[in-house]
C-alpha cells in the first residue's frame, strides 16, 4: 500500500509517502493536489490512492454507525455530537480505534490521506435535518428478552444509599454499596453519558441519557439493563416526572421534547419546541417542578422558557394571574405546553426550594435574572457576571435566610446569592473557573472545584457561615479534580479524578481526610439515591 512507499523531498530526505501525501491533502485537497498526487505515485510506479470520504464511511463506518452517520451501535457521527472532538483527534480515533471498546483501529485499512479526509467529512453537516420523531423512536425500542425482574434487591447493601458513578472513559456506570464503597456491579452504557441520571421515585431504577439521544433503563435491584430507546438524536439532558410516570428528554436534534413512559419506554408524546411566533428551538435544558407536577425548560434559540404540565391539575385555559388557576375552559392535551416569554435568552436555570422561581443565566455570561412561574414575569435580575452555571448551584441556610451559590465557567469565583433580595452576598475568590459545587445538609461545607485553567488539581472546601476557603485539597497534582457527591447522612464526599487513569476519593466530610481511593475510567459524576429522590438541598436536581 502506499503507506509502505517512500519518496525523497526537496532536500533529499526520506519520507513514508503517506505522510507526503497526508500533508498535501491536508493543504486542501483540491482537484490540482489530487492532481500532483497522481504524478507523484505515478513517478513512485504506484496508483493513486483517491480519497473518497462518503465511499471510506459506507465500506468501513456505516455497518456500526449508520447509513446515514445518526448511530446504529455506535454513536452518530455530525457535528453536533462530535463537536467537542476537534479534527485531529477524530482522526487520531479513526487511525487508533477505542481502547476497551468496539471501535477498532483502522490505521490498516485506510491511508493517512483516506483517514483525514474522512475525518473532515465527518465533522460537515448533513445535507438535511433528519426526521426523527414517533415512528423512528418506537422502532429504535429494545427491551431485554433476558431481564428478569426480581422482588427485593440482589445484594445486602441500604437500598437508599446506593450511589452510581459515572466512567467516561470506557462508558459504564459503577454501582456503589454507600457504606462499604464496594462496587456492586459495573454495567456498559451508552456512548458519551450526559447530563445527571435520574432515579425512579422509590430509588430502584435509573435513567441514562447518552449525547446521542439513547436513554438506557436499569434496574438497579436486580443488577440488569431493562431496556434502551433512542429518544432524540443529540440530547442534552433528562426529567424525571415527580410520579414518576414519565422521563422527559432535551432535544438538539431534531429540536424537540421526547416524553417516555417509565414502565416500558414507550413514546408518551414528541413536542415540537416553535416558539409562540413559530421560530424552533432547540432545547437547552429541562428539570422537574415536583410541587407544580409539570417539567420546565430552557429554550436555546428563542427568548421563552417552557412549562410542560404532566400532573392531574393541568393548567386552565380561563384567566388568571396564577396560570393553574381553575377556569372555565380546561386545555384537553395531556402535556399541556404554557410559553412565557423571557427578556433574555436561558441556557440552563436553578430553582428555588419552592420551585416557584427560576434562575437563569443570560447567553452574554454577564448577569441574569428571576422569573416568576406563578406569573409568568421577570421579578429581579441577578449580578452573577463571567457566566454562572447555575445548573450545578446549590443552596443552603445562612443565618435567617437562604443562600444559592453558583460557580463561574470564566471568572475565579464563586458567587453566593440571598434568596429573599436576590442580591450577591459575596463573590469568593478561587484559583480559576469552576464547574461543579456540591454539599449537604448535614455538612458544615460546601466544595467546589477548579475545574478550568492550571489549578485544575484543586477541590476548595467553603465554610458556608463564614463564606471562607477553609481547605484546598490536591489529591491528584496536576490532574483534573472535579465534581462531589455525599453519602445519604453526608457523612462522606465522593471526589472524581477526572483522567483515564483516575479515580473516585472518599473523604470523611468532617475531618477532610482521605479514607478510600477506588480505581476508575475517568470517572465524572457520582449520583446517591437518597439525595436525588429527595431532593437533599446541597445536590442539583
Amino acid at each position: 500500500m502506499i503507506r509502505h512507499i517512500s519518496s525523497f523531498d526537496a532536500v533529499g530526505s526520506v519520507r513514508p509517502a503517506a505522510e507526503l501525501l497526508s500533508c498535501i491533502g491536508a493543504s486542501g485537497g483540491s482537484i490540482f493536489e489530487r492532481v500532483k498526487i497522481g504524478v507523484l505515485c505515478s513517478i513512485l510506479g504506484v496508483g493513486a490512492a483517491w480519497a473518497d470520504a462518503p465511499s471510506d464511511y459506507a465500506e468501513h463506518c456505516a455497518s456500526c454507525h449508520g447509513e446515514t452517520r445518526l448511530g446504529g451501535i455506535g454513536p452518530a457521527l455530525i457535528p453536533e455530537t462530535l463537536k467537542r472532538m476537534r479534527g485531529p483527534r477524530v482522526a487520531a480515533v479513526i487511525a487508533e480505534g477505542r481502547p476497551a471498546t468496539q471501535m477498532p483501529a483502522f490505521s490498516y485499512e485506510l491511508d493517512a490521506l483516506q483517514i483525514e479526509e474522512l475525518a473532515g467529512w465527518l465533522k460537515s453537516p448533513l445535507e438535511s435535518n433528519p426526521e426523527w420523531g414517533e415512528a423512528e423512536i418506537i422502532a429504535s425500542r429494545i427491551l431485554d428478552e433476558a431481564y428478569d425482574s426480581v422482588d427485593v434487591p440482589v445484594w445486602d447493601s441500604d437500598p437508599m444509599n446506593i450511589t452510581l458513578a459515572v466512567e467516561t472513559g470506557d462508558h459504564h456506570v459503577s454501582v456503589l454499596d454507600g457504606d462499604t464503597f464496594d462496587v456492586l456491579d459495573r454495567f456498559e452504557t451508552p456512548f458519551a453519558v450526559h447530563g445527571g441520571p435520574k432515579f425512579s421515585p422509590d430509588g430502584r431504577y435509573v435513567f441514562i441519557m447518552s449525547r446521542d439521544g439513547w436513554v438506557q433503563k436499569y434496574d438497579i435491584w436486580a443488577l440488569q439493563q431493562v431496556g434502551r430507546v433512542r429518544a432524540g438524536l443529540n440530547s442534552r439532558n433528562i426529567a424525571m416526572s415527580g410520579d414518576g410516570k414519565w422521563v422527559a428528554v432535551a432535544n438538539y436534534l431534531p429540536n424537540s421534547l421526547t416524553l417516555l413512559s417509565t414502565y416500558d419506554l414507550s413514546v408518551a408524546k414528541v413536542i415540537d419546541v416553535k416558539s409562540k411566533r413559530g421560530n424552533s428551538s432547540r432545547v437547552s435544558a429541562v428539570y422537574q417542578a415536583p410541587p407544580r407536577e409539570s417539567f420546565v425548560l430552557a429554550l436555546k434559540d428563542v427568548p421563552e422558557i417552557w412549562e410542560v404540565f404532566y400532573g392531574g391539575n393541568p393548567p386552565q385555559s380561563g384567566l388568571g394571574h396564577d396560570f393553574r388557576i381553575e377556569g372555565q375552559f380546561k386545555n384537553p392535551d395531556p402535556f399541556p405546553v404554557r410559553k412565557i416569554s423571557t427578556p433574555d435568552y436561558l441556557d440552563d436555570f436553578f430553582f428555588d426550594q419552592s420551585y416557584e422561581y427560576v434562575m437563569g443565566a443570560s447567553r452574554d455570561g454577564k448577569g441574569g435574572q428571576v422569573i416568576d412561574l406563578v406569573i409568568g414575569q421577570k421579578v429581579a435580575d441577578l449580578d452573577l457576571p463571567g457566566m454562572p452555571h447555575l445548573g450545578s448551584g446549590t443552596t443552603w441556610q445562612y443565618g435567617d435566610t437562604t443562600v444559592m451559590a453558583t460557580p463561574h465557567l470564566t471568572d475565579n469565583t464563586v458567587s453566593v446569592i440571598d434568596m429573599q433580595t436576590w442580591e450577591t452576598v459575596k463573590r469568593i475568590k478561587t484559583e480559576g473557573p469552576g464547574f461543579f459545587m456540591r454539599s449537604h445538609e448535614n455538612s458544615p461545607y460546601v466544595w467546589a472545584d477548579v475545574f478550568f485553567g492550571p489549578n485544575k488539581d484543586a477541590m476548595h472546601v467553603i465554610d458556608k457561615q463564614s463564606l471562607e476557603i477553609v481547605k484546598t485539597l490536591r489529591p491528584a497534582p496536576g490532574k483534573t479534580v472535579a465534581h462531589v457527591e455525599f453519602t445519604k447522612d453526608g457523612s462522606h464526599a465522593l471526589v472524581s479524578i477526572w483522567e483515564d487513569d483516575g479515580a473516585v476519593i472518599v473523604y470523611d466530610a468532617q475531618t477532610l481526610e482521605e479514607i478510600r481511593r477506588l480505581p476508575m475510567r475517568k470517572p465524572s459524576g457520582k449520583y446517591n439515591v437518597w439525595n436525588k429522590i429527595t431532593f437533599s438541598e446541597g445536590t442539583s436536581h
